[in-house]
């Protein structure tokens, strides 16, 4: 019922899944990473126990290759599972139970596994390897690869019932001592005719906040917050939130007209922004200048 691609950025180390299903909410069930430890899809007819399990597993040292044995050996219905593994150091396995419901398969590959059933065409899975090997080939951002591999699956047809969720799950390659610090993208689309574009258009919401994180790769890489603002902006030029809150912060900081014309940008799409700068006024989050607010809605 599942199409899905297990990875690992061997740049940055990073963990990834992506999966698309005509199955409501298809993120929770089938999508397992931790930070530093590895990443589990779970499916066809799902055991969510493989996922915290098999990620127990690889926290006390098991390869993928171990892992993907274990769950299968202790199932007791294994015909009927499928399941795709890539550990920390970048090995992947994966497994398709003989009674998977056609087309079914899987292939690992270098650094990634990718695996699928209940399909259109036996074409789906290898289509996704190729899609997933040229963008690394590429050189293209870790999400981006993963996206190109979903698409290549819906060019052969994908879920043979049709679309409806997808989901997107990246964390750190380091071990974190709480797991959720090393969650660096976690994207669902619950039901949709379409999720992988939808999916697609979140991803690229995301980069475009991320630019803006003190934390997020292109801060760390040195670069200008004027040149990441720009590049947000570019991307998702309809996410006004990015314009306001970096004319408050432009002003807050003595750039006053240069966040009076950022904020005017969002107030002139949508007049509630006005309102959310009076209620920080009154909040005392607009500073203690009593005549900011007035210069920046002149």
């Amino acid at each position: 019922m599942t199409y899905s691609i297990v990875a690992r950025d061997p740049a940055t180390g990073r963990l990834g899944i992506a999966v698309q299903s005509h199955y409501l909410v298809v993120g929770p069930p089938v999508v397992w990473a931790d930070a530093g430890v590895g990443a589990i899809a779970t499916q066809a007819s799902v055991d969510i126990s493989f996922g915290p399990i098999g990620l127990e597993l690889l926290r006390n040292g098991r390869s993928a290759e171990k892992v993907v044995a274990a769950l299968v050996a202790s199932d007791t219905q294994p015909e009927d599972r499928q399941v795709g593994v890539v550990d920390a150091k970048g090995t992947a396995a994966s497994y398709t139970g003989p009674r998977c419901i056609p087309a079914a398969g899987n292939i690992a590959g270098e650094g990634f596994t990718v695996q699928g059933n209940l399909l259109e065409r036996e074409t789906c899975w290898p289509a996704m390897a190729r899609a997933y090997r040229a963008a690394t080939d590429e050189g293209l951002p870790f999400a981006e690869r993963l996206l190109r591999a979903l698409e290549a699956a819906e060019a052969e047809g994908g879920d043979v019932r049709g679309r409806q969720s997808a989901a997107m799950v990246i964390v750190s390659g380091e071990l974190q001592a709480a797991g959720w610090r090393g969650r660096l993208l976690d994207l669902r689309v619950d039901d949709h005719p379409d999720p992988v574009p939808e999916l697609r258009r979140l991803v690229a919401l995301h980069d475009a906040y991320d630019l803006l994180s003190d934390e997020g790769d292109a801060a760390r890489a040195g670069t200008a917050e004027s040149d990441r603002y720009a590049e947000a902006r570019r991307r998702a030029p309809e996410a006004l939130e990015l314009a306001f809150w970096m004319g408050v912060e432009q002003a807050l900081r003595g750039e006053v007209e240069a966040g009076r014309q950022e904020i005017q940008t969002a107030i002139t799409a949508d007049a509630r922004w006005r309102t959310t700068l009076e209620h920080l006024a009154t909040s005392g989050h607009l500073g203690e200048d009593p005549s900011l607010l007035e210069r920046l809605l002149r």
